[in-house]
């Protein structure tokens, strides 16, 4: 065999083990399962003690919630699961990875838009808390509803005829009415007062007569 077949054959032949990395091997493979079972029972002892604790919430009819102690993304999901099949609903506050929690709630008993931001910003949800955001919704509503009943022109608390018409009479008082009535475009003076109806080339032509009457009045004014 020439040299060049003996590589080839010794390249496709997998490099062998020693028996002490084979038995390395072999342990670490079974530390790793090992920890996979350990695992999968640290789970499932975890939603069992979790299913035994929401079938005594869902049965004493006094408790709306229930709340589970801080824990890893993980464990939540097994509540949220188990509170799932059992028809209620959970939600987790708090932040992640420091006390993030899970509440339970009963179907029948599902949580106010109110306790949710409440819980979301950090506080305790309480009667005292419920009792304090009803009287802040309370006068808010009597506020709208205070601000609506407002009237949206001022009414004059007097007649402008009845207390001029002593003074002027009854017909110049209406006359008078009539003429100081606001016009919508120009105020109080007629639209027709405003227009100028003559020509350019006219109302140059007066300006000119106007400096030049003014003119000749200052040089008769100088020679006398």
């Amino acid at each position: 065999m020439d040299l060049l077949s003996s590589i080839l054959n010794s390249m496709d032949k997998p490099p062998s083990a020693s028996d002490g990395q084979k038995e390395l091997m072999k342990k670490q493979r079974e530390a790793m399962l090992r920890r996979q079972n350990e695992e999968k029972q640290k789970f499932s002892k975890f939603r069992k003690s979790v299913e035994e604790k929401v079938n005594k919430f869902q049965q004493n009819m006094e408790e709306k919630r229930l709340k589970f102690e801080p824990m890893d993304q993980v464990f939540r999901g097994i509540i949220h699961d188990v509170a799932e099949i059992a028809g209620m609903t959970a939600y987790s506050f708090g932040e992640e990875g420091y006390d993030r929690y899970t509440m339970v709630y009963k179907k029948d008993f599902p949580p106010s838009e109110d306790e949710i931001a409440t819980l979301r910003n950090g506080e305790e949800w309480t009667e005292e808390k419920a009792k304090e955001i009803a009287h802040k919704r309370k006068l808010e509503k009597d506020d709208a509803e205070e601000f609506a009943k407002k009237p949206d022109k001022i009414v004059p608390k007097s007649n402008y005829q009845e207390k001029y018409q002593h003074l002027i009479g009854t017909e110049v008082a209406k006359d008078a009415a009539r003429v100081t009535q606001t016009n919508k475009s120009y105020g109080f003076v007629p639209s027709e007062n405003k227009k100028d109806v003559r020509s350019i080339e006219q109302t140059l032509a007066d300006i000119k007569s106007k400096k030049r009457q003014k003119l000749e009045h200052q040089s008769q004014g100088e020679n006398s």
